[in-house]
């Protein structure tokens, strides 16, 4: 076997493993070792060379950025037990729902804040779900619209800060996170934006498919009305700003951010009258088990990527991507087809931890922004939520869904909301500056053009005198 052969085999072998439904962390590792300790026999590198293996898992092991991830994994899952969404839905719910559509408005924008705050897609999906469903249903709303709006809202989590794709994209990408959250600003209020413009659509086009509430249900009105939507949007928009503000603002690194948004989280739960140890002990029990799946993936993954550019991995795949017709734009359009069917069938932690790593010397080769392709590559993985009929945020939405809910119209309610994200997909593709508009533009100056002129001291008519030693 020639080295020119080993890359293709042994990418064809990691997709085996992940086809016969093999764990994909192991799948990982297995596929990297065999293929390693057979490159050592055939000569291709030797046994030295897989001793930096135990270096690379040290390193991944003292990140301090990956530190941020049980962070705010525990702040999400204590959010997502405090009442917090519940308390947000009703007060919106009754602010909007006198107009057609008020109710599919309200599920987007508490799940554009659930997602600032909490950064998992299951906490919206399961609480917005079990609280505007059944009312949806009740007063007539449309069941694909209903299961649609309810699903897409929950994946808004993965484009907005503090999300924890991003956290994963900066650190595989090399960028900070502090870059990947301001690059991230922009494609989250577009998307906000594409959301809610569809529901006023289907408002003024088919105001049946979306009824507003009838004033019988409308049981709070007027200034106690606002109070309680503020009693649940400041605390909201304070544990939002102490997160991302104090990273934007340079006060605070990621992890230290996370911290104070676990603590944040907690204390809201006291407040709202709703902490308990059992609610604790419950969110750090999925904090381990969430951040225990992405070290073992990580790990799998850099057992994997080691061996593969040993076998010169990197270069076949640089020249098989590096001669896509049309440049920058061809690979851009190959890469998000190619992930968009990707999201299929793997994860996006898994996504992110194989595919990544081999596009990323490809994109620096042709000269892309590396944030601007790490968002638009978030903003096309969530989809693999919204996919029919392996979408995760389905799959939470049919678990709590009563039973008269088909799951026909679950996933043809989807379909839309997946166009939807498409549409924000070529949106940022062809409008770069939704991305770079808000990250630190500097002072403006090309440091390459920049010359440094010192003029010699004038000496006059006089000898110069001799050095010192």
């Amino acid at each position: 076997m020639s080295l020119e052969l080993m890359p293709p085999i042994m990418f064809g072998g990691l997709v085996i493993f992940l086809l016969i439904g093999f764990p994909v962390a192991f799948s990982l590792a297995a596929t990297g070792l065999f293929f390693g300790f057979l490159s050592i026999e055939m000569g291709f590198f030797t046994t030295a060379y897989l001793g930096n293996l135990p270096l690379r898992i040290f390193g991944i092991m003292s990140n301090d950025l990956l530190l941020s991830i049980p962070f705010f994994t525990l702040m999400g899952a204590v959010l997502e037990r405090c009442g917090l969404a519940e308390d947000l839905l009703e007060g919106t719910g009754q602010l909007f729902g006198k107009v057609p559509g008020g109710l599919a408005f309200a599920v987007i924008l508490v799940g554009a804040v659930l997602g600032a705050i909490t950064g998992t897609v299951a906490a919206s999906v399961i609480a917005m779900g079990m609280i505007s469903l059944p009312i949806m249903m009740r007063y007539g709303y449309d069941m694909r619209i209903a299961t649609g709006v309810i699903a897409a809202s929950g994946t808004i989590t993965q484009v907005i800060p503090p999300s924890l794709v991003l956290i994963i994209l900066g650190d595989q990408l090399g960028r900070s996170v502090g870059d990947m959250y301001a690059g991230a600003i922009g494609p989250s209020i577009l998307q906000i934006l594409l959301f809610m413009a569809f529901i006023a659509g289907v408002a003024i086009f088919a105001p049946h498919k979306v009824p507003p509430l009838p004033p019988e249900a409308l049981t709070v009105r007027g200034w106690p009305l606002y109070w309680r939507v503020m009693k649940g949007m400041v605390p909201s928009i304070v544990l939002i700003f102490l997160v991302l503000g104090t990273i934007f603002l340079g006060l605070a690194t990621p992890t230290e951010a996370g911290a104070m948004g676990a603590v944040g989280a907690i204390v809201l739960a006291w407040i709202n009258g709703r902490y308990t140890w059992a609610l604790l002990y419950q969110a750090m029990e999925s904090t381990m088990r969430i951040t225990a799946m992405v070290i073992f993936i990580l790990v799998g993954s850099t057992v994997f990527s080691l061996v593969f550019q040993g076998v010169d991995g990197g270069l076949w795949i640089e020249h098989l991507l590096s001669h896509i017709p049309a440049g920058q734009v061809g690979f851009l359009i190959f890469v998000n087809i190619f992930i968009f069917f990707l999201a299929f069938f793997l994860d996006f932690f898994e996504i992110v931890f194989i595919v990544i790593p081999l596009l990323v010397p490809v994109a620096t080769k042709l000269d892309i922004d590396l944030v601007w392709f790490g968002v638009l590559l978030c903003v096309n993985m969530q989809t693999s939520f919204m996919h029919p009929p392996f979408g995760f945020a389905l799959f939470y939405l049919r678990g709590i869904a009563p039973k008269e809910v088909k799951s026909s119209d679950i996933y043809w309610g989807a379909i839309p909301w997946v166009g939807l994200q498409l549409v924000l997909v070529a949106v940022v593709i062809f409008w770069p500056q939704s991305v770079t508009y808000w990250l630190d533009r500097g002072t403006g100056v090309d440091p390459s053009t920049v010359q440094i002129e010192v003029p010699m001291p004038d000496s006059g008519d006089d000898e110069a005198a001799p050095p010192v030693f």
